[in-house]
């Protein structure tokens, strides 16, 4: 299994080198001129040339390429023309809040969609199942930004029992920093004030991140669970008198979990990209926030770096879905 992870690490490093060749040509010719909109309507064509030297804008595309791709070895991923800090230092910051808010949005979807897809399989065409059903289209077809301004208005607005927006108080401080992420940092500390306080804050913009992935995993764990069920193997020991618990979640749900686990996987990469519109309507300091003010004013270089940490993060969660299909499927082998 070792030389098969090796060998998945190494075949990464040309996909992410083609991806930073691809992101970098696009940021560069797309129209705008970053460096003016930073430098103000009222800046001196000597000031803008200054910037541009500052920043290395005024360097042949494929120089700036070069000088781009060996910074992002030594950790410089470049500056953002905007925030004059380092772009990686800007990820660092903002990088904590944005896992917290997809891990937990999936952590809604795998605890909620998975027992329901089994329950909904064994009872098909019963009430749960055609409940089920209507709640997994409506959190497929429903826009997430519209989904947190219905959460807004109902808990936040309506029976303001849940906060409005933003990660925590402004007038409280945090827990102490250790993973960056509030409500693992809370528990580490023991602050359980604390962990309340975080866990009301990220309820809301989890909650509408969670619906469409949560539809989905419970309809694909229905699909494969059915499939399963009219194997011959499940019928061969329904004949030897097992039980039917120790029939689903002994071998149903081990083989019926292999689809499933792809889907989960496909959907960190999705929730990641689409944290922009709710951490933008929950007012959530992650990548997506700093992206969209990126985008806002042009800026090439945090654009290119959140979207190639969001490619790092999908590619190493990728791997380790192969590695579970070992544990949920025997018959896969490592070679």
């Amino acid at each position: 299994m070792l030389l098969y992870i090796l060998r998945r690490l190494v075949l990464l490093l040309p996909v992410l080198l083609g991806l930073t060749l691809l992101l970098f040509i696009v940021a560069r010719i797309l129209p705008g001129d970053p460096v003016g909109l930073a430098a103000g309507p009222n800046a001196t064509p000597e000031l803008i040339a200054q910037m541009k030297r500052e920043f290395g804008l005024d360097q042949p595309l494929p120089v700036q390429y070069w000088d781009y791709l060996t910074g992002l070895v030594s950790g410089d991923w470049g500056m953002s023309v905007f925030t004059r800090r380092p772009v990686f230092a800007d990820i660092v910051e903002y990088l904590p809040a944005t896992i917290e808010l997809v891990f937990a949005s999936l952590f809604i979807a795998v605890v909620i969609g998975i027992p329901l897809g089994l329950l909904t399989a064994v009872y098909k065409n019963g009430a749960l199942d055609y409940a089920t059903r209507t709640v997994a289209l409506g959190g497929i077809a429903m826009p997430r930004f519209f989904l947190g301004l219905l959460l807004q208005m109902a808990f936040a607005a309506w029976l303001d029992i849940l906060p409005l927006s933003g990660r925590y108080p402004l007038i409280e401080s945090p827990p102490d920093y250790v993973t960056g992420l509030y409500t693992i940092d809370a528990v580490i500390a023991g602050d359980w004030y604390a962990f309340q306080i975080a866990l009301s804050h990220l309820a809301l913009p989890a909650i509408a991140m969670a619906l469409s992935p949560l539809a989905t995993i419970m309809r694909m764990m229905r699909a494969s669970t059915i499939e399963v069920l009219q194997q011959d193997y499940v019928m061969t020991e329904r004949a030897l008198g097992l039980s039917n618990r120790l029939i689903l979640f002994k071998y149903v749900l081990k083989n019926a979990m292999t689809s499933t686990l792809t889907v989960i996987g496909l959907y960190v990469s999705w929730l990641l990209g689409g944290t922009v519109l709710v951490e933008t309507v929950f007012d959530w300091p992650g990548l997506g926030l700093y992206a969209t003010q990126a985008i806002l004013t042009q800026d090439f270089m945090p654009v290119i770096g959140v979207t190639l940490i969001i490619a790092i993060i999908y590619l190493v969660t990728m791997l380790v879905v192969d590695l579970l299909y070992g544990v949920f499927n025997p018959k896969v082998r490592y070679v």
